[in-house]
């Protein structure tokens, strides 16, 4: 006779529950901000990934592409493409070092300086729709931060990753 296999303890089940992942969780929250954030970036002109740009460039004034790069997690092959429509609508220029012609410094416009001013309604408006006080605000980004560098150095310890052989159950993830 065949038998059937035996079913996994509730517990483990529930490992692979997508309401149970964390993973799962973080991504939608990406996405309903991207759906706010599309609404409000509508006036401005922007994309959001153009946003982070601006952001960092408003903080910054000029910067580096590869420092631009590493600061907002992004490779040059999806920076690149960003960063000409931003000069293509005026809002900055992007220049070779004369000391080093490798390097790219990317500078705000005048109008990427003055839409600064239209920006700052951002933030209090996510803030707004997202229901939060200041400080659960910043509890959820250092919870957020911590987790990033948690997850960035496991990431960067593959053998580690891998190895089962603790016996110990993941954290849904």
């Amino acid at each position: 006779m065949n038998q059937v296999p035996t079913p996994p303890d509730a517990v483990e089940e529930d490992f692979l529950r997508l309401d149970r992942q964390l993973c799962f969780s973080l991504n939608a929250a990406s996405r309903a901000f991207g759906s706010v954030y599309r609404v409000l970036l509508k006036e401005l002109g922007l994309t959001y990934p153009q946003y982070l740009v601006m952001l960092v460039l408003w903080e910054h004034g000029e910067i580096s592409v590869r420092n631009l790069g590493a600061r907002l997690r992004l490779d040059s092959g999806t920076l690149s493409p960003l960063l000409k429509r931003l000069e293509s609508a005026g809002l900055v220029r992007r220049e070779r070092s004369a000391q080093d012609e490798r390097s790219v410094r990317v500078h705000l416009t005048e109008a990427g300086g003055q839409l600064r001013e239209h920006a700052l309604r951002v933030p209090r408006r996510i803030a707004a729709a997202a229901g939060f006080d200041a400080a659960e605000a910043a509890d959820l980004r250092a919870r957020l931060d911590r987790l990033t560098r948690a997850l960035d150095a496991a990431a960067g310890d593959e053998a580690a990753l891998l190895d089962d052989a603790s016996g110990a159950r993941p954290a849904a993830g």
